[in-house]
């Protein structure tokens, strides 16, 4: 099985792709520690109620983590629709704070694994705002930075999303060569999830009907959940720094 021995966190694991991909790593033979915010609803093999959004929360629960983890899964998220200051709490400082403290468990051969979105597809016309943002080490320092530097209601969940798509790419290299540690986003186009309805609202009908006929539908998260479990496993072990897109081809219509 591809994820045999393996212990992986996955966070979102209660819904979704994150209990889609939860569910078939154990399948595959995986050892699966869950974080969300809310009771778990389907089987893992330990889970730690946490916010994300919250730094203090993160270490209390990175301390109660395996010694050693595989792999980590950052699939939670809240949606465009939830307040800008806390799609960046959760969707990107949270999710980079936990990331930089389970790195810290990972041995060599390790993989890191970050649910972006095709929204993020513009980060290059911002890529010199993700990259001073990135480059802002701390939790701290980087909500300073946002507090002087607001994000747009409107546009919050693609804007983090192209922060995350940014900081995992220049980073990746560094902790690849360093740990031995790939980093990798994946960005799911539009996915039947409980949130779906958020991201109707957060886009507007008009912009969900003149993008209807780009695609034959929505994903379902089981078709998400192997490309996750693929670029965890040995068999992606030369893949790293890349944003693969799981969208039934969406992305190519744009070109």
């Amino acid at each position: 099985m591809a994820l045999h021995n393996k212990t992986i966190v996955v966070t979102g694991c209660c819904s979704g792709i994150g209990a889609d991909f939860a569910k078939l790593a154990r399948q595959q033979g995986a050892r699966v520690v869950g974080m969300d915010r809310n009771a778990p609803t389907l089987t893992l093999d330990g889970f730690i109620q946490v916010d994300l959004g919250d730094p203090a929360a993160i270490d209390i629960a990175v301390a109660q983590l395996p010694a050693q983890v595989d792999a980590l899964a950052n699939i939670a998220g809240v949606p465009g629709t939830a307040p800008a200051e806390l799609v960046g709490r959760v969707n990107y400082l949270g999710l980079r704070h936990l990331t930089q403290r389970v790195l810290e468990r990972m041995p060599e051969g390790g993989s890191i694994v970050h649910i972006a979105s095709i929204l993020g597809a513009q980060w290059p016309e911002r890529l010199a705002q993700h990259r001073a943002l990135g480059a802002i080490a701390s939790f701290e320092a980087g909500a300073q930075w946002l507090a002087s530097h607001p994000v747009p209601q409107e546009t919050c969940y693609q804007y983090f999303k192209e922060a995350l798509i940014v900081w995992s790419a220049t980073q990746s290299q560094k902790i690849f060569m360093e740990r031995g540690v790939r980093m990798n986003c994946v960005a799911p186009g539009p996915v039947f999830t409980p949130i779906l309805g958020d991201f109707v609202q957060m886009l507007g009908q008009e912009r969900v009907e003149k993008d209807a006929h780009r695609m034959k539908r929505p994903a379902f998260s089981d078709e998400v959940a192997p490309v996750i479990a693929f670029l965890c496993s040995d068999a992606a072990r030369w893949v790293s720094g890349i944003n693969l897109p799981v969208d039934g081809g969406l992305a190519s219509t744009y070109l």
